[in-house]
């Protein structure tokens, strides 16, 4: 256990566009794509809205990758994996909330207690939001939202009344995210959510390239990820205890899957050593003391 400095690393962003149908979150999505990796050949949309992604053609040669129903968070995993074997730089979920939807109809056809059955839903939605997040890509989620209401008691009767709208994802999801953008009819949006204080009480505007530029400018701002992993790299091969091996590796959950093979590879070196171990007993022999005061070894 070590304290440090704390430093911010160099990042791929992991963010969300929440809007209602209409609202231009897929386009969007696109212009930020290019302002942040400059390149559409590097761009993949994973498209569960029926096609709409080849709507936007004429903004470049980005690529497409059609789901079919059921959307279940595993098609949205091996996807992903498409992408990620493909070199993309960029992935745009559009849209996660068909994922959700799937879990919410699968869970209502589960046989037993209903809360007890949402014990199994939640790993399976944790392994889609972990997938997206130790990705070494950045990612764009657009969600679906609807309208959102309280029950409220009036004249002793509780009445449903509205409070704005709400993205069709599980409710803490926008926590996962370092920046959220909702987006209004008008195509105007505001963030709900930034980590990277760029956009934090800043007055409504239309996303563009460039937004995806500033975004992009801050990803690069800290120390470069290759720096860091060549320190992770250093600091795996110069671990020698599989305890210690474990505390590297959870203590790097964003970069899990680059150091992965390291990890491997360096406990199979540990315990091939320890097998190699020659026993004290092999070693130092027993001894005895002879009746006439000399020492002589014990086989």
């Amino acid at each position: 256990m070590k304290l440090r400095t704390s430093e911010r690393k160099q990042a791929k962003i992991k963010m969300a566009l929440q809007g209602s149908a209409g609202s231009g979150k897929t386009m969007s999505a696109l212009l930020l794509a290019k302002g942040i990796v400059g390149d559409y050949s590097k761009v993949a949309i994973v498209d569960s809205e029926h096609g709409s992604a080849d709507l936007y053609a004429h903004l470049g040669d980005y690529n497409v990758l059609t789901l079919e129903a059921p959307f279940s968070p595993e098609k949205y995993m091996k996807a992903i994996d498409v992408c990620l074997k493909a070199g993309m730089e960029i992935v745009i979920l559009d849209s996660l909330s068909h994922s959700w939807e799937y879990l919410l109809d699968y869970h209502s056809k589960m046989a037993g207690n209903s809360f007890t059955n949402w014990s199994k839903i939640t790993p399976i939605q944790n392994s889609l939001v972990n997938k997206i997040l130790q990705s070494p890509i950045h990612f764009i989620a657009t969600m679906r939202t609807k309208q959102d209401y309280v029950l409220n008691q009036k004249d002793g009767k509780f009445v449903p009344e509205k409070v704005g709208l709400k993205a069709i994802q599980r409710n803490d999801l926008d926590f996962e995210f370092t920046l959220v953008f909702d987006i209004d009819i008008k195509h105007f949006a505001t963030s709900s959510k930034d980590r990277t204080n760029l956009f934090s009480d800043r007055p409504e505007f239309k996303i563009t390239e460039g937004t995806g530029t500033v975004i992009r400018d801050w990803c690069n701002s800290g120390k470069k990820v290759n720096t860091l992993l060549e320190e992770i790299d250093t600091e795996i091969n110069q671990c020698e205890t599989l305890e210690g091996l474990r505390h590297i590796y959870g203590k790097y959950p964003n970069y899990q899957i680059q150091i992965k093979d390291a990890v491997i590879k360096r406990k199979a070196e540990i315990e091939n050593i320890v097998s190699q171990v020659v026993p004290n007993e092999q070693i130092i022999k027993s001894t005895k003391t002879s009746q006439n005061g000399t020492i002589s070894s014990t086989e």
